[in-house]
């Protein structure tokens, strides 16, 4: 035996070599290793993932580390993927152990989930790759993913991988640094995700907020559906967080002008409206005359006599023109007057009547003169 011979008998099953290739068959390589015989790279152990054709993996010339898998006399067997693989599982282990993000590529789709190439087969399975469900995954192919490690077992060559846990960390880190920024009454803006009973969850950059019905409008609202709805952009003012619960309280109402805004350009006093008898209490009566936007007739003020209690002249629902006396945006008050109405009425129907009285009064006279004339 020459000296190569020499070289090669301490090798055994398991050792590492290095070698070129020299020759690309349909099904192996073959790789000079300075022995007598050329070493063999089963088309089966030039990767951890299925191969059409050797030369998708190496081309001639390369230089690879191998691992001796058969070592006989006239035929020894090399294998580039158990040093890959070895390689491999010490990265995974790392990256396992430091809960390591990194991006891997979608080599194949099958069944139950995603196999991509980690060094060796890793698998995304179907209900870690998204946190929504997916009908199709046909389209992941060849696509960059960033994953983590959840499931790592060598004996059992399994290395199994999330997408959906990247996403969740990231929404949950995003989640608190939203939550930390919020301040009790700033205004941001948010998207309308679900409509309850009792209210509105508004996402506002990774966490819900809940706008409680009574917060929505600054009317009265009976379905918060009649103000929002789902998939809605609206402004919205902090006005509780609770951090430690993640729990925040928003208004919508507050950030929208109210019924009282600016009431003294749209109402003034001596003005004569329309309104509608909403309440009726013993010291007068509430008339609206905007939505929202209610005015007091005080007892005194509903008609041009004594009144007992207002149920005498009034009742509710009742459409009614009132007078304007005084207006208070402040204390969201208002003065109301039927009773100035009806005595400038009156006092009109009297001028018309004196007016009427003055151009008829000489025939009037006349007319009078005339039969007492023919009493004479």
């Amino acid at each position: 035996m020459g000296e190569n011979g020499n070289e090669i008998s301490v090798l055994q099953v398991g050792d590492t070599v290095t070698g070129n290739v020299v020759k690309i068959e349909d099904k192996h390589v073959l790789v000079d290793i300075g022995y007598k015989t050329e070493g063999i790279v089963p088309i089966s152990e030039l990767s951890n993932l299925h191969v059409e054709s050797p030369e998708d993996v190496v081309k001639e010339g390369d230089q690879l580390t191998l691992k001796i898998t058969k070592a006989a006399d006239d035929e020894i067997v090399l294998s580039k993927k158990a040093i890959d693989s070895d390689k491999a599982w010490d990265e995974l282990e790392k990256a396992y152990e430091s809960n390591e993000v990194f991006d891997t590529e979608i080599k194949e789709i099958v069944k139950g989930g995603l196999v991509v190439d980690v060094g060796l087969r890793g698998f995304i399975p179907a209900s870690l790759v998204e946190t929504y469900f997916v009908e199709d995954f046909s389209d992941y192919k060849g696509k960059s993913l960033s994953v983590k490690i959840v499931d790592l077992n060598k004996e059992q060559n399994r290395v199994i991988l999330s997408h959906r846990a990247v996403v969740e960390d990231q929404t949950a880190k995003q989640k608190q640094e939203v939550i930390q920024s919020l301040e009790e009454g700033q205004i941001v803006e948010g998207v309308v995700q679900r409509i309850t009973s009792f209210g509105v969850f508004v996402d506002i950059g990774g966490i819900d907020g809940l706008v409680h019905i009574s917060q929505l409008a600054h009317q009265h609202v009976e379905k918060a559906s009649d103000v929002v709805s789902v998939g809605q952009t609206i402004k919205v003012e902090v006005l509780s967080v609770d951090r430690d619960n993640e729990r925040i309280s928003l208004s919508h109402k507050k950030t929208i002008p109210g019924p009282w805004a600016n009431i003294q350009e749209r109402f003034s006093r001596g003005d004569i409206v329309d309104g509608t008898v909403k309440r009726l209490v013993n010291f007068g009566a509430f008339i609206e005359v905007a939505p929202g936007v209610e005015g007091l007739v005080h007892i005194s003020q509903i008609a041009n006599r004594h009144v007992g209690t207002p149920h005498e002249v009034l009742e509710a629902g009742q459409s009614i023109k009132v007078k304007v006396l005084d207006v208070n945006e402040a204390e969201e008050r208002m003065s109301l007057s039927i009773k100035e109405i009806e005595q400038e009425q009156e006092a009109a129907e009297l001028k018309q009547y004196e007016k009427d009285e003055d151009q008829s009064g000489f025939q009037l006279g006349d007319f009078i003169g005339d039969k007492l004339n023919k009493y004479k």
